[in-house]
């Protein structure tokens, strides 16, 4: 077991199969360059000064390729806490999720409940506005972090217009700065208002392919695997059938590993090769896609 490291070598010598299954099942985070990258660039948002200009990121991304990892990621690296001389809370970035449609009210409803207030359902939507802003000065929150922003699409064109003026409200109002993540849609989206979509720097996450940084990603799960074999994930077979198999997506990436390796264990192969690749019962996004046209 030398190929791992000395924590994870531990681990397998101390635990039963059942507890390594267990194991591969829970979410592992994988800190690759393009990761590391976009979370720095979030980070410098929370020192930007205020302004009444603030600038704004569109995470942009296909379905499973990792942007809601990286979200969470930022807003685990800056969680809200006590201010020790003033005992108030502190919120440097909150996140929600678009509502599934352009929707002011259920949007401010997301915000209230990540911030534990009270949601008053006979409420005047200026009034729930301006609790929210409050509570977001109150907080000092300095990034808003929106994902499945292409949900507003969902709407027609006037609750689009007037979903997209909410937010150019709220960042000039409380001069903090937007991370907004979603498909390709969401550039269309963000794009309707013009005004909005000047101030967003998009950032798109591409599908991974055959290259050093793939090679780099393997590697990186191969270390947290708790399997008692060197799988040799970069070799070239191997890699190129994971990077096949999952169509380049991260998301369907971890998944591939994640069945691989519990098979492995279950066969008592202790590693990854083709043959256990062979048999996972994992189906492709694109093939996924064909059985539902045909239903």
């Amino acid at each position: 077991m030398k190929h791992l490291p000395e924590q994870v070598q531990n681990f397998i010598e101390n635990s039963t199969d059942e507890q390594r299954v267990e194991n591969i099942k829970k979410f592992k985070w994988i800190g690759y360059s393009l990761a590391q990258k976009t979370i720095a660039e979030f980070e410098n948002l929370l020192t930007y000064p205020r302004s009444h200009r603030m600038p704004n990121i569109l995470l942009v991304g296909d379905s499973n390729n990792g942007k809601t990892a990286i979200l969470n990621r930022f807003i685990k690296k800056n969680e809200s806490f006590v201010d020790e001389n003033t005992g108030e809370l502190r919120v440097p970035a909150l996140m929600i999720q678009a509502p599934p449609e352009p929707d002011e009210k259920r949007f401010y409803n997301s915000i209230l409940e990540e911030l534990f207030a009270p949601i008053k359902s006979s409420e005047k939507p200026s009034i729930r506005q301006q609790r929210v802003i409050h509570l977001l000065k109150r907080t000092d929150t300095k990034v808003l972090v929106i994902d499945e922003i292409h949900h507003i699409l969902a709407g027609t064109m006037t609750r689009q217009r007037v979903f997209l003026n909410v937010l150019k409200y709220l960042s000039n109002e409380l001069k903090i700065s937007l991370v907004c993540a979603g498909t390709r849609d969401a550039f269309n989206a963000i794009q309707t208002d013009p005004q909005l979509a000047n101030r967003f720097n998009p950032k798109v996450i591409k599908k991974w392919k055959n290259d050093e940084e793939f090679l780099r990603l393997l590697a990186s799960f191969e270390r947290i695997l708790p399997l008692k074999k060197n799988s040799q994930l970069i070799e070239s077979g191997i890699a190129m059938k994971v990077l096949a198999m999952s169509e380049g997506l991260i998301g369907e990436i971890a998944k591939i590993l994640e069945l691989s390796a519990i098979l492995a264990i279950e066969s008592g192969i202790e590693k990854i090769t083709k043959s256990v690749l062979d048999n996972i019962e994992f189906v492709s996004p694109g093939d996924r896609k064909k059985m539902l046209y045909k239903m």
